[in-house]
């Protein structure tokens, strides 16, 4: 009985500590993993006024694919200036519950800023909002392969 209390007694000490010890950080940023899907083929259209393609860059408003996600569609739009993003707008967003509404309302400004700065689909997901944070992304890359860049 003594060994079982001395064997209870070091195995509950040594998780505790393992579960003390902190992982050492990498000072590297990190980087976001692609989710492996493939991308849907693309289905939106380019605006009217259209787009230019010249050596400076493409320009103009790429409309990307609807991507439905369990809380509903996702839809944006990327304005282009000499192949650099100058704009992009959410056409649709999840809107059938006030929650979802709340959710969009929260993460789409915040993906939308994301965007411009790493001008690219290459964003992370807002915590909270991984759905949304998605359709938008997979949307947005939809956009850009529209217009080639």
């Amino acid at each position: 009985m003594r060994k079982a209390a001395v064997t209870t007694v070091s195995t509950v000490a040594g998780v505790i500590l393992l579960l003390s010890l902190k992982p050492h950080q990498n000072p590297a940023p990190a980087v976001a993993e692609s989710s492996g899907r493939p991308s849907p083929a693309p289905t939106g259209h380019k605006s009217s006024g259209g787009g230019t393609s010249g050596t400076s860059g493409t320009s103009g408003t790429f409309t990307g694919s609807v991507i439905n996600t369990s809380y509903g569609p996702v839809q944006v739009s990327v304005t282009l200036s000499n192949g650099r993003i100058t704009a992009v707008k959410a056409i649709r967003t999840p809107s059938d519950r006030p929650r979802s509404q709340q959710i969009a309302a929260d993460a789409v400004p915040r993906l939308t800023r994301e965007a411009l700065s790493a001008q690219s689909a290459h964003i992370d997901a807002v915590s909270g909002a991984t759905y949304t944070s998605d359709g938008y992304t997979r949307s947005l890359q939809s956009a850009l392969d529209k217009a080639g860049v």
